[in-house]
């Protein structure tokens, strides 16, 4: 299947091959296809060819992260994730890396709540026994003990970080309040005990679960053809299990009533985390809630929120609103981060906001300037092949369809100030607002 898109490529007389970067100019843009290529073996990716420059990004993500940790080995998987790339086959970890950094190959596994997925790049003239090395990585992990204990080291490392961190206290404590014991507010990284427990059993048969081909998605773009991409897809996936073995995790409920918790720090300012129950991105009104959203509070400087609550009040240096389509629940979310003793108009303030907007909808030139923002600024995600690797991850992952890159300005295009009406008097309800605080606010009283 042939699609066309627009992308951004650089047109370069050189590359700097260490850094293995592409990096565009608006000049640049240009017409490209995305083509579906499925491999003999049945494993399917979506490619971008590009040979001005002599390298290929793989990008895969298979569905499922660190949900599927069992309740009792807590950052099981974020473990696994950072353990992949530290020796397979015969090569140990030192000299793995060492066969890395002589292809100069860049190889990374990452682990999140939804997902597991993997960033690779090769030099076209090293690409054989580049891929030989992603091959190994993927199906012949070692997960030996010195490097379990590494990585053991560095979770313990984050995890006292986290402790300490006003930002993922509030993150913590809000997830907590809106998804009750939903295996979302489990620790991704685990806990200082549930990582002492983990072992290298543990990796093999959670890697052996997770890692399958019924739930990848495969995004490439680079100097490969499709006939060598797909012999490439069988030798690099095709020994991977058929079916990932996965636990089944049910939708959860965003709680629906308002919350106001305090988390005492002694701390000058307090951070604020705010949200309810947000809409899925496959909701026939996702789109015109992202355009909302960018007038409330996605649009930085430009959103109503950094209008009045930093410009015209002085009361914060930030404040944002987000969608959050996550696998399992739709959330609604928004941060800002202010002195103690302006924490509680800070909140008066965004609550009438969003509660005008829900009423009063927006105004046609506000309409006008987030359509040119959001459409104008697209071509901006595929300025890398990096990043159009990435995206055409998040649309495969999404299920919006190999020419969703087409649509989707015109998507954007076609919102009214209706359907910004209609869905935030269906979304918003400052009344309903989960508020966490982490410091002193002054003012505040938790209910």
């Amino acid at each position: 299947m042939f699609v066309q898109i627009t992308k951004t490529l650089a047109i370069v007389g050189s590359v700097a091959i260490a850094a293995l970067t592409l990096i565009a100019t608006p000049a640049a843009l240009a017409a490209t296809e995305i083509q579906e290529v499925t491999s003999p073996g049945g494993i399917t990716a979506w490619l971008v060819e590009e040979h001005s420059l002599p390298f290929v990004v793989i990008e895969a993500a298979w569905e499922n992260g660190t949900l599927q940790d069992p309740e009792d080995k807590a950052g099981l998987t974020y473990m696994m994730a950072g353990l992949m790339n530290e020796g397979a086959g015969d090569l140990e970890s030192q000299a793995f890396q060492g066969e890395l950094e002589r292809l100069a190959a860049n190889l990374s596994f990452r682990a999140s709540r939804d997902r597991l997925s993997l960033s690779f790049k090769t030099l076209t003239e090293n690409r054989e026994e580049a891929v030989e090395l992603l091959r190994l990585a993927l199906t012949e992990p070692r997960f030996d003990q010195s490097p379990i204990e590494q990585i053991r080291g560095q979770l313990k490392v984050a995890i006292l970080r986290d402790a300490e961190s006003p930002d993922k206290i509030a993150a913590d404590a809000w997830y907590s309040t809106a998804l009750a014991d939903h295996p979302y507010t489990r620790p991704s990284k685990g806990t200082l005990d549930s990582i002492t427990t983990l072992g290298r059993d543990d990796l093999i048969a959670h890697r052996e679960r997770l890692f399958a081909k019924d739930n990848i998605n495969i995004a490439v773009v680079g100097d490969i053809d499709p006939e060598a991409l797909k012999e490439l897809l069988d030798d690099v996936f095709g020994g991977l299990s058929d079916a990932t073995l996965f636990e089944e995790v049910a939708l959860a409920e965003v709680n629906p009533e308002a919350q106001l918790q305090i988390i005492e720090r002694n701390m000058p300012q307090s951070v604020v985390l705010f949200g309810h129950a947000g809409i899925a991105r496959e909701d026939d009104d996702f789109i015109p809630a992202y355009v909302m959203n960018y007038i409330l509070g996605g649009g930085g400087f430009s959103s109503r929120l950094m209008t009045e609550v930093r410009e015209k009040r002085g009361l914060a240096y930030s404040v944002a609103t987000y969608l959050y389509p996550l696998r399992h629940a739709a959330l609604f979310i928004g941060q800002v981060a202010t002195e103690n003793e302006r924490v509680s108009e800070s909140l008066d303030v965004i609550r009438a906001e969003i509660a005008r907007l829900a009423a009063e909808g927006v105004t046609e030139k506000e309409l006008t300037d987030a359509k040119t923002y959001l459409t104008g600024s697209y071509p901006l995600r595929f300025d890398t092949n990096d990043k159009i690797a990435g995206q055409l991850i998040a649309i495969q992952e999404a299920d919006l369809g190999i020419d969703y890159i087409n649509r989707r300005n015109g998507l954007i295009e076609a919102v009214t100030q209706d359907d910004i009406k209609r869905v935030a008097e269906r979304l918003l309800g400052p009344e309903n607002l989960i508020v966490t605080v982490v410091g002193q606010p002054e003012g505040l009283e938790a209910n």
